[in-house]
């Protein structure tokens, strides 16, 4: 067999196993938003917020690819389960600008229904070494920035 199709099928593989990992975390999140009475758009703007804001509901909006009008529904379910707050935001030339951060105490409850997936993560890179490890995250994070590329794309075609 040549190296050529031994290279094809290697780089079938790694997709086949992002695809297959992007649903098995997928289906993790799920069950997550199920047991925190949320919607699975609800949880994935929840750690838009916690990892980039605070931000403002537009800048929300534009980084999740929802329309504004979506996001109100989903910043309101949000403020109500108590995860969020709208602030003003003393940054914005209009005084009416809002901001919208994360509520930190609330983090507990997450990382309760993430610790087992956490858990597990940590057993499986305690079997790589250092410069293993520091190449998966090199690849993960190329393969994101690939993602990102790709649903721009998507979003401006």
């Amino acid at each position: 067999m040549s190296s050529r199709a031994g290279r094809r099928r290697s780089t079938v593989v790694v997709k086949e196993s992002l695809r297959e990992l992007r649903n098995q975390l997928s289906l993790l999140n799920h069950q997550v938003s199920a047991h925190l009475g949320l919607k699975d758009v609800d949880l994935d703007c929840l750690e838009l917020i916690a990892r980039h804001g605070p931000l403002s509901p537009s800048a929300l909006a534009r980084r999740a690819g929802l329309h504004p009008a979506t996001m109100t529904g989903i910043l309101d379910r949000l403020q109500k389960g108590g995860w969020i707050v709208r602030e003003r935001d003393p940054e914005a030339a209009d005084r009416r600008a809002v901001a919208v951060r994360a509520v930190r105490g609330r983090n507990a409850e997450l990382f309760r229904l993430y610790a087992g997936m956490n858990t597990a993560m940590d057993e499986l890179c305690a079997g790589y070494s250092e410069d293993e490890l520091a190449l998966i995250a090199e690849f993960l994070h190329r393969a994101t920035s690939a993602g990102h590329t790709a649903t721009g794309d998507l979003a401006d075609g």
